[in-house]
């Protein structure tokens, strides 16, 4: 098949789903034949597509003549036989595996052996879908994301059998939809499902543990992180009824890897009923209007604390240093037996920093100098903490129009945790050849809107210190969800860029 030539693209199934890439095919000039064995959802479907078209009219994004002709490209199919012209047909059908066995047993019996097979599944194996086929090599996935017509990216993905003609024919199709595609290895979840997992997960971790609140955790990861929404509540967004199941799916896919579990808390929320936005509570409380109703604040008054005037620092700890000098706090390196023990961790707590130190615990207070911003700062306190010595560092940095987030003792953090995992994900992707390393990047920032993809994040971290903080947490918790990819591992040790490849044999 000449991709070029690519005109008539059969879809099956009219939901949500369905309609947006019928949509956005009739408006890139394909010829579009729709089936669905609901004929009336046919009718629905095309009358939705007409009132977003009409919408686009009015905003003056969309001319008249070309929503018409939109329109007029979209061709029903009331039997599946008039798929015949077809030459890719992209079935739509919600996620049952013997529906899709089905279609796509049928539409062999129908169609030419060159005619391509996609389905837009979100959970299921191709290998699975294709399982019974005659000729699975022309069967892949073609995962667009909701709302079809605003999101670019397509996953592209290939089953055990699936052909590179198959494959390039999808990315051209994409291509010309005007989607940005990604060519993605069949696995639980492909690649942005999977890997958008550690984001929510670890935040739940962080609640289960009672690190830090909901507010606390959204607010360093939008503030200090640069993400666009925190992973509370984003999960609240999406819905917990939707994000829950998809973690358990993608965590027993994986044959219970640690590093892919979710939290209580979040099993909590779904058996509740309580699934966020929808319901008017999840991690949050919401009005009736939608808005969130955040009755816990992200900081907390030191009422009565004076101010500090010294600090002892280590010499190494030269970002602490920079901070208290620019606070007008006299930074001493030797102990003096009564001020503030400061220090910056990278994947240590406090309780291990004092016991491998031998420091007074109680005067100790931990800063995350990696992930912080201008006006605010995490303050990481050991169990028995001193709070006057506490409060006076909150006073100071209130004084100097600085907001400090209290956090309980936490291997990593709060940022550190999240972003680590991210990154170790990302990482283990690439290991396991889920996708290229550049195009995990790519596709997780235009799909998940995260700021930078998750070996982006090893590189801005450095890949010795990411590996670092990472192998600490497993360290102190001898916890396997915190083991370190041997992608991330192996180029700490050998201090190689985290974007090589591995050489092929």
């Amino acid at each position: 098949m000449n991709n070029s030539n690519l005109k008539n693209i059969g879809v099956i199934g009219c939901g949500i789903m369905g309609q947006g890439i019928i949509q956005n095919l009739a408006l890139y000039s394909f010829e579009v034949f729709v089936h669905d064995k609901n004929f009336n959802a046919i009718d629905r479907a095309i009358n939705t597509i007409a009132k977003r078209l009409n919408r686009l009219v009015e905003k003056k994004e969309l001319t008249p003549t070309a929503a018409k002709q939109a329109i007029d490209r979209i061709h029903i199919a009331k039997d599946m036989n008039e798929l015949k012209s077809s030459q890719v047909i992209i079935e739509a059908v919600f996620e049952s595996i013997d529906l899709k066995r089905a279609i796509f047993k049928a539409l062999e019996e129908i169609v030419a052996d060159n005619v391509i097979l996609a389905s837009n599944t979100s959970s299921l194996l191709i290998a699975s879908i294709a399982r019974d086929c005659v000729i699975p090599e022309r069967v892949a996935g073609m995962h667009f994301f909701n709302p079809v017509p605003l999101m670019k990216l397509v996953e592209i993905v290939a089953g055990p059998a699936t052909t590179d003609r198959t494959t390039e024919t999808l990315l051209e199709l994409s291509r010309m939809m005007g989607k940005v595609p990604v060519k993605v290895k069949d696995a639980p979840g492909f690649l942005v499902n999977l890997g958008g997992r550690a984001f929510t997960t670890e935040a739940m971790r962080l609640l289960h543990e009672r690190i830090a609140t909901p507010s606390q955790i959204d607010y360093i990861m939008r503030n200090h992180a640069g993400f666009r929404m925190g992973p509370l509540e984003l999960a609240d967004l999406t819905g917990v009824d939707v994000n829950y199941p998809v973690s358990k799916l993608i965590y027993e896919g994986y044959d219970h890897d640690p590093r892919l579990k979710t939290s209580f808390p979040h099993r909590q929320l779904f058996e509740a009923g309580t699934y966020g936005q929808k319901t008017k509570l999840g991690s949050y409380v919401y009005s009736k209007d939608g808005k969130k109703i955040d009755h816990d604040p992200y900081t907390k008054e030191a009422a009565g604390c004076p101010p500090l005037k010294t600090a002892v620092v280590a010499k190494s700890h030269l970002s602490v240093i920079e901070l208290l000098t620019r606070t007008n706090i006299e930074v001493h390196s030797e102990d003096d037996g009564f001020s503030p023990i400061i220090v910056e961790l990278y994947g240590e707590d406090c309780a291990a920093y004092a016991a491998r130190t031998g420091c007074d615990h109680k005067r100790l207070l931990a800063l995350d100098m990696l992930f912080m911003s201008e006006q605010s700062i995490t303050l990481m306190l050991p169990t028995g903490f001193d709070q006057m010595l506490a409060g006076g560092f909150i006073t100071t940095m209130k004084s100097n129009k600085i907001n400090v987030i209290t956090i309980k003792d936490s291997p990593g953090f709060v940022a550190q945790r999240i972003v680590g995992m991210v990154a170790n994900l990302g990482c283990e992707m690439a290991h396991t050849g889920i996708a290229k390393p550049h195009d995990i990047d790519h596709a997780l920032r235009i799909g998940l809107n995260y700021p930078m993809g998750p070996l982006e994040w090893v590189e801005k971290i450095g890949v010795g210190r990411c590996y670092e903080i990472i192998k600490s947490i497993q360290d102190i918790t001898r916890d396997d969800r915190y083991r370190p990819s041997q992608w991330l591992r192996q180029r700490a040790l050998l201090k190689l860029k985290i974007h090589s490849e591995d050489d092929i044999l």
